[in-house]
């Protein structure tokens, strides 16, 4: 019987690289049968082996993700070829590192087919997989189209920007795994300032999902997880719920809450002051003293009423012009001083325009309109953004957040996802005092410091520092040497690397590991990964349904040649490789793992050690 639904949901496009976590090394609910079929399940997987794919992988790009990738690979024993453009000043550090290093500044087709892709003749390339570092996703994704042309079986693994590029990849190329830099490391960053362990970020079924109390995670709930009010132990994957608001559900995102104590932005009023700065005042004040005094004399000499006399004065000024017959029959030097006048009046002005546009251009429009108002405490301070820091904002937004940003460019991508999120945006170096004022850091809760620059965001968190030293601070390092020295030696707070976060992601990507997520539930954990079904195993021929276990085992999905499924048929089927998304406890899984595995037969893909 199919199991109750819980809720439509909207498609979020992620990276399938999840990082693993293993699970306590014990469990209440484990029961001793289940134990007997692990340990069968592990003797089975020490007695039948399969022979290991030996091809090589080539990794594409130059920057330090490069770096941390290769490094990844190599240690887990992949013969590695690294294709590097030769002005990177990781060249020599990546062949260090025991990879066959192509020094390219372009790859063509002609270069991928020297690194060994290319299976004319019906042979199999000499490479197994390709892994797309660059930072253009335009540039990944025709290298990508050119690989796929070149050998169609071929793994391809990129890295991308863009998350929509990313999600119509799968339409284009097949096979692909696409890791979101972005949206694997945002997360982490958010968590570390608001010092949270109440939500778990992981992909599985092709999207990037979130597991945590049903209060934080928006609506529709995919699924739950447990019902932590329920008794003193937690019910794990209840098929029901008397309180909804007690339970540990998983979403597509965080539920909106409203920012009760918001940062104000500077609006047009202060847009206006911020223009009207001391150049615009003194040109005014000499404006505004020839007008008075051209009234004055065009009262006395020309014999003119006083508002007629202020409207002469006024357009000779302004350079509006004059009517020549009130001067036709005055004084020659009454006639000079009028020429004079609006002379003085078109220089005057044209100086007026110039420091408006000034003001306007020279300052940027952002930082004039979307600067902080007022003095903001308790807030959030975000110091880059870049994709990484849009994405940041976003999550701080979704949580209800306070967050003021700094940015030097104000063509960055995060400035335009703070406009639209009506967040402030402070236009100027993050490691300047004053600019770090201006974002009011001296009565910050947090501040990020995740520039593109170890040294910008180093300078910058030791100028935090000495304004606030309670504040909370996370610098992006790159540098991976280096920031576990700032840790240890300045105590400047906690660093973190996005190429850290992702090469893990990607090198589980390129060995076709499971990859695994655990969401605590008080003393116990639901474990949540991906399962193929093998060829003669058990779970061949049975319904979807039959499966899932009560409290132990839901099925989430299932893949077809369409893509991932998030509401299949419960009464179809299964075949072979297919492929489900799972939530489960550890013997839950383990038993699901037996039925999908063949007889005497077991793969990377299967293996699970709970």
């Amino acid at each position: 019987m199919p199991r109750p639904r819980w809720g439509r949901s909207v498609t979020f496009f992620g990276s399938n690289g999840a990082s693993t976590e293993s699970p306590p090394a014990s469990e209440a609910e484990e029961t001793e049968p289940a134990a007997q079929s692990r340990r069968r399940g592990k003797a089975q997987t020490r007695t039948a082996t399969p022979t290991p794919d030996r091809r090589g992988v080539v990794v594409c790009g130059s920057d330090r993700t490069m770096l941390r990738v290769v490094t990844e690979l190599v240690g887990s024993g992949e013969h590695v070829t690294a294709v590097v453009n030769p002005a990177s000043r990781h060249f020599e550090r990546i062949g260090e590192l025991g990879a066959q290093v192509m020094g390219v500044r372009v790859v063509s087709e002609s270069v991928l087919r020297r690194a060994g892709i290319d299976s004319a003749d019906g042979k199999p390339s000499t490479a197994r997989a390709l892994v797309l570092l660059d930072a253009d996703d335009v540039h990944n994704v025709h290298t990508a189209l050119t690989a796929r042309d070149m050998d169609p079986d071929l793994k391809i693994v990129i890295q991308m920007v863009n998350p929509r590029l990313g999600g119509q990849l799968h339409n284009l190329l097949g096979d692909c795994v696409v890791i979101a830099g972005p949206s694997l490391a945002a997360p982490a960053f958010v968590a570390d300032a608001l010092e949270d362990d109440e939500l778990t970020w992981f992909e599985v079924g092709g999207r990037r999902l979130v597991a945590g109390p049903a209060a934080l995670i928006r609506t529709p709930h995919l699924t739950v997880l447990a019902d932590t009010t329920s008794s003193a132990t937690p019910e794990l994957l209840p098929a029901g719920s008397s309180d909804p608001a007690g339970d540990i559900v998983v979403g597509t995102g965080l539920r909106k809450v409203l920012r009760t104590r918001d940062v104000r932005r500077a609006g047009w009023l202060m847009a206006t002051r911020d223009v009207m700065d001391r150049r615009v005042r003194v040109i005014a004040a000499v404006m505004a003293g020839l007008i008075l005094t051209g009234t004055a004399l065009t009262h006395w000499i020309a014999h003119v009423e006083w508002l007629r006399a202020l409207y002469l004065a006024a357009g000779a000024v302004t350079s509006a012009g004059i009517e020549d017959n009130t001067f036709s029959d005055a004084k020659p030097w009454a006639k000079i001083a009028a020429v004079v006048v609006q002379l003085t009046g078109i220089v005057l002005m044209a100086l007026l325009t110039a420091v408006i546009v000034d003001s306007l251009i020279g300052a940027r429009l952002s930082r004039v309109i979307g600067g902080v108002r007022g003095r903001p405490r308790n807030h959030v301070v975000v110091c880059g953004l870049g994709t990484v820091g849009g994405r940041v904002l976003e999550i701080l937004v979704e949580r209800g957040v306070a967050v003021v940003g700094v940015e030097r460019d104000d063509d960055a991508p995060g400035v335009q996802t703070a406009h639209r999120l009506r967040i402030p945006v402070v236009i100027g170096d993050s490691s300047n005092e004053e600019t770090l004022r201006s974002a009011g850091v001296q009565r910050a809760q947090a501040v990020l410091a995740i520039t593109n620059g170890d040294i910008t965001n180093l300078e910058s968190a030791m100028v935090v520092r000495e304004l606030n030293p309670d504040a909370r601070i996370t610098l992006r390092m790159f540098d991976h040497d280096l920031a576990q020295r700032v840790e240890r030696q300045l105590g400047l707070g906690h660093s973190r690397s996005v190429s850290m976060l992702v090469a893990p992601a990607i090198a589980a990507a390129v060995a076709n590991r499971r990859s695994q997520s655990t969401v605590p539930a008080g003393r116990r954990v639901v474990l949540l990964t991906e399962v193929t079904v093998e060829r003669d195993s058990v779970a061949v021929g049975r319904r979807l349904g039959e499966l899932d276990e009560a409290g132990g085992l839901r099925v989430l999905a299932r893949q077809d040649r369409d893509g991932w499924d998030w509401e299949p048929a419960f009464d179809r089927a299964v075949a072979p490789g297919t492929r489900l998304a799972v939530a489960g406890t550890r013997s839950g899984l383990a038993r699901l793992l037996l039925a999908t595995r063949a007889p005497h037969r077991s793969g990377p893909s299967g293996r699970m050690d709970p």
